[in-house]
């Protein structure tokens, strides 16, 4: 598996404090929350001995218990088939690309996000779809004011909400991924668990999921807490021709929102199909598209069969490691990646009970099609 570069740093910037949401107690100094985590508030805002307080308190998770329609269609155009191949806005003088492995990721420095024009935009995701994977350092994207960093990925298809995470306060296009300061999740999960990587692609469970999506670190461990992400249509590439041709037309169904781990549920359940061989609209690529976590089944296959399929792939991607790249996090990181044609997974290895703390910003993108097997 392929990695890059660690510089361990604290994270500095702006701390911006924020009101509470009214949905969360705050005056509480500990808050329970869905699945197994505890919310800290008074630790996260105001520290203590051991822990500073977290860096960027506008981004501080809260779970608002709104209840939100169902989401209509809507038709996406990709921003990657107005760009200009030869990428001009991203090779700016100064600027370098480092792929990190053949086929999946790259570091680029010398490009910053946030002065990106529309034709850079259009860049951007065109190579996010083309490299799958995009490391940018020395960002200022967690600086900005949070309605600059949703306008910036708005551009890029219409940004989703989740229907159970939590989100920064009143901002509920921003998937905040937040692990508290003296956090021991690793001590409970361990005990009936062996390992915590588990693939998978954001928000399946639309009919519409995501396209090129953008995260950024807030706070993070010294050491660990790395993102793993594996190239789909490597994936997809592995296989024999006889089987790639009998996953064509196989579509997988998904069901949600569930709750999210028997808590907040701000949206009805729906129930999609995908197929489990997708095609990139921009590259023309094809690609394994599934999450076996969130698959109810293969549509027409008994469960026995179904789980034969989906826990053949999802071992395929786990163990594929020679088309996986493991992302360290940083000061300053903005990681961009197109869930379409990637499924990533988080890694839970760090036992010091530091703060990681990241947002999301997931536009959606087309409803998934498939394109007739080519053959070899």
């Amino acid at each position: 598996m392929a990695s890059i570069d660690l510089v361990s740093s604290s994270v500095n910037g702006s701390a911006e404090s924020k009101k509470p949401t009214p949905n969360i107690a705050a005056a509480i100094p500990r808050i329970p929350i869905p699945g197994p985590k505890v919310y800290n508030h008074q630790l996260e805002t105001q520290g203590n001995d051991k822990w500073p307080p977290a860096t960027y308190q506008n981004y501080l998770p809260a779970w608002p218990n709104d209840k939100y329609p169902p989401i209509e269609a809507y038709t996406h155009i990709d921003p990657g088939t107005r760009a200009d191949p030869q990428l001009p806005d991203l090779h700016p003088p100064g600027s370098k690309h480092t792929p990190i492995n053949p086929t999946i990721g790259t570091k680029i420095t010398g490009v910053q996000l946030s002065s990106l024009s529309d034709a850079g935009k259009d860049q951007l995701a065109l190579l996010a779809a083309q490299r799958k994977v995009l490391v940018f350092r020395d960002q200022d994207f967690a600086d900005l004011p949070v309605e600059k960093a949703l306008e910036f990925g708005s551009y890029f298809g219409r940004l989703h909400v989740h229907h159970s995470s939590a989100t920064a306060g009143e901002h509920h296009q921003i998937h905040i991924v937040h692990r508290g300061a003296g956090d021991e999740t690793w001590s409970r999960f361990f005990k009936g668990r062996s390992s915590h990587v588990s693939f998978h692609t954001d928000v399946i469970t639309e009919a519409q999921p995501a396209g090129t999506t953008f995260m950024y670190i807030l706070d993070l461990p010294e050491a660990g807490g790395d993102t793993i992400f594996a190239d789909q249509v490597q994936a997809y590439k592995r296989l024999s021709p006889g089987f790639q041709e009998r996953l064509h037309g196989l579509r997988a169904q998904y069901s949600g929102p569930d709750g999210g781990r028997g808590g907040i549920c701000r949206r009805e359940s729906v129930t999609v199909e995908h197929p489990i061989v997708r095609t990139h609209p921009v590259t023309n690529e094809k690609a394994l598209f599934f999450t076996k976590g969130s698959c109810q089944g293969i549509v027409g296959y008994k469960k026995e069969e179904s789980d034969m399929i989906l826990g053949f792939l999802a071992s395929h991607t786990s163990g594929g490691q020679d088309f996986q790249v493991r992302v360290k996090w940083k000061k300053g990181t903005v990681v961009v990646w197109d869930n379409r044609v990637t499924a990533h997974s988080s890694i839970l290895d760090w036992e010091t009970g530091e703060r990681r703390h990241l947002a999301r910003i997931t536009p959606q993108a087309e409803k998934p099609f498939e394109t007739p097997f080519a053959g070899t």
